[in-house]
C-alpha cells in the first residue's frame, strides 16, 4: 500500500478513536482531532522530497550549467576565469545566505527589507516548518537562487574584471540589490504584498535584477580591448550547448519548484517552462535563418535560454497557449535586443546578459499580465489592472537595480582602484593573469 495512503488511514483511525473517547471520558476530542489533522497535513514527505530535488537542480544550473554555458562563449584564455567566478559565487553566496541573506530576505522587517531575527538561521530547527516542507529545505532552495543570480551578471563583463573586485562586488550586490528585491517580491514586501505584482519564480528578482545590473557594470568597466575590431568568437560552442542543456533541465527545478509542493500548479509550471523554451528555440532558429541565411547552434542555445527566462515569472499563471506566446515573444524581442539593439548602441555586453536576461525578464513580467489565465487572475482585478501592476514592477526593478549597481561600482572604484585588469593582463588572458592557470596546455 502507498505510504502516504497508509499514513492518512492511520491518522483518520486515530482521530476516530479520539472522537469515540469523547463520550467515555468527556474530553474535547474535536479540538484534539483538529490539532492532529493539522500536524499530519503540515509536513508532506512528497513535497519535501520534491523541493530537495529542485534545490539540487537549481544548483546544477550554476555548477556546471552556467559555468559551461558562459565558459564556452569566451576565448580560451579566459575560460577558467569564468568557471572560477561561478564556483566562487556558489561558495561566497552559499555562506552569506546562511549568515544574513535569508533573514534579510524572508524576515518580517518592513516593505523593503527583512529583519535580523534569523541571522545564522537563529530560531530555526529541524522541526520548523514552512508550508508543507521543513524550513531548512526552504532556506536551501532559496539559497540556490541567491547563488545563481550574481553569477548571471559575470557574462556581461567577462574577460575584463579583476577577481578581487568581483568578489566584493557580488557580496555587496547580494545585500543591496538581490535581498531587498527578494523580500519585496516573495518576503511579504511592497512589490508582492502591497503592489500585487506577480513573479512566480524570479523574472524580477533574478533575471531583471541581474540583467540590468550587468548592463550597468559592462558600461562602467568599458569595452574589451579590441572589441568591434578583432573577432572574438566563442572558443567552444559544444561546451556552451552542453551548458544550455543543463540549464534547460535545471530550470524545471527553478520554476516548478517555486510552488514549494508537488501538486497541479507545479505540474503546470513544469509544462509551461518546457513549452516556452521549445517555442523560443524554434522561432529563434527560424528568425536567424531568415535574417542571416543560416541557422546556428549557438542561436538555438541562446533562444532556449531566452524562452526559459521569459516564462519564469509567468509559469504558474498562464495556460499552455500563453506559454507559446511568451516563448514566441522572447525569441522575437531578445533576438532584436542581441542582434540589433546592442550593435546600434555599441555597448560591450560580452555574453548578452542584458539582451537575454534583462530584456527577457522584463518581457516575461509584462507578459504575465498580458496572458494571465482566468484561474490565476487575482479576485476583483481586471487584466488591465494586472498589466499596470506588472509594468510598475518592471519599471521599479529596472531603476532600482541600475541605480544601486552604479553606486556600488563607484564606491568600489574609489576604495579599490581600477576594477578591471590592465591591458597586459587582458591580452594575456585572465586565466594566467588572475589565477596562474591555463585551461588547455
Amino acid at each position: 500500500m502507498n505510504i502516504g495512503i497508509r499514513n492518512s488511514l492511520g491518522a483518520l483511525a486515530f482521530v476516530a478513536m479520539l472522537l469515540l473517547s469523547q463520550a467515555a471520558f468527556g474530553q474535547d476530542a474535536e479540538v484534539v482531532a483538529e490539532v492532529v489533522i493539522e500536524e499530519v497535513e503540515t509536513i508532506d514527505t512528497g513535497d519535501t522530497a520534491w523541493i530537495l530535488t529542485c534545490s539540487a537542480l537549481v544548483l546544477m544550473m550554476t555548477l556546471p550549467g552556467l559555468a559551461l554555458f558562459y565558459g564556452g562563449l569566451v576565448r580560451s584564455k579566459n575560460v577558467l576565469s569564468i568557471l572560477m567566478q561561478c564556483l566562487i559565487s556558489a561558495g561566497l553566496m552559499g555562506v552569506l545566505w546562511i549568515v544574513a541573506g535569508y533573514s534579510l530576505a524572508f524576515g518580517e522587517g518592513n516593505q523593503f527589507i527583512g529583519d535580523t531575527s534569523m541571522l545564522l538561521l537563529s530560531g530555526i530547527t529541524p522541526d520548523s516548518v514552512s508550508g508543507t516542507i521543513p524550513t531548512y529545505v526552504f532556506v536551501m532552495f532559496q539559497g540556490m537562487f541567491a547563488i545563481i543570480t550574481p553569477a548571471l551578471m559575470l557574462g556581461a563583463f567577462a574577460e575584463r574584471m579583476r577577481f578581487g573586485p568581483y568578489m566584493v562586488f557580488i557580496t555587496i550586490w547580494l545585500f543591496l540589490v538581490y535581498v531587498p528585491l527578494a523580500h519585496m517580491v516573495w518576503g511579504g514586501g511592497w512589490i508582492g504584498a502591497d503592489l500585487g505584482a506577480l513573479d512566480f519564480a524570479g523574472g524580477l528578482v533574478v533575471h531583471m535584477s541581474s540583467g540590468f545590473s550587468a548592463l550597468v557594470a559592462a558600461i562602467f568597466l568599458g569595452k574589451r580591448k579590441g572589441f568591434g575590431v578583432q573577432p572574438m568568437p566563442p572558443h567552444s560552442v559544444p561546451l556552451t550547448v552542453i551548458g544550455a542543456a543543463l540549464l534547460w533541465v535545471g530550470w524545471f527545478g527553478f520554476n516548478a519548484g517555486s510552488q514549494l509542493a508537488a501538486d497541479g500548479t507545479a505540474g503546470l509550471a513544469f509544462l509551461t517552462t518546457n513549452t516556452a523554451a521549445a517555442t523560443a528555440t524554434l522561432f529563434w532558429v527560424l528568425i536567424e535563418w531568415g535574417h542571416r541565411g543560416k541557422a546556428t547552434v549557438l542561436g538555438a542555445a541562446t533562444g532556449a535560454v531566452a524562452g526559459l527566462v521569459a516564462i519564469t515569472p509567468a509559469c504558474a499563471f498562464v495556460a499552455p497557449g500563453g506559454a507559446l506566446l511568451i516563448g514566441f515573444g522572447a525569441a522575437v524581442i531578445c533576438y532584436g535586443a542581441v542582434t540589433i539593439m546592442k550593435p546600434m548602441l555599441g555597448y560591450d555586453d560580452s555574453l548578452d546578459v542584458f539582451g537575454v536576461h534583462g530584456v527577457g525578464g522584463a518581457w516575461g513580467a509584462i507578459a504575465t499580465g498580458l496572458f494571465i489565465a482566468d484561474f490565476a487572475m487575482p479576485e476583483g482585478l481586471s487584466r488591465g489592472d494586472q498589466i499596470l501592476k506588472q509594468l510598475t514592477s518592471v519599471g521599479f526593478t529596472a531603476v532600482f537595480a541600475c541605480v544601486m549597481t552604479i553606486v556600488i561600482l563607484m564606491v568600489l572604484r574609489a576604495v579599490m582602484g581600477d576594477l578591471r585588469v590592465d591591458e597586459e593582463a587582458e591580452s594575456m588572458g585572465l586565466d594566467q593573469a588572475e589565477h596562474s592557470e591555463s585551461a588547455y596546455t
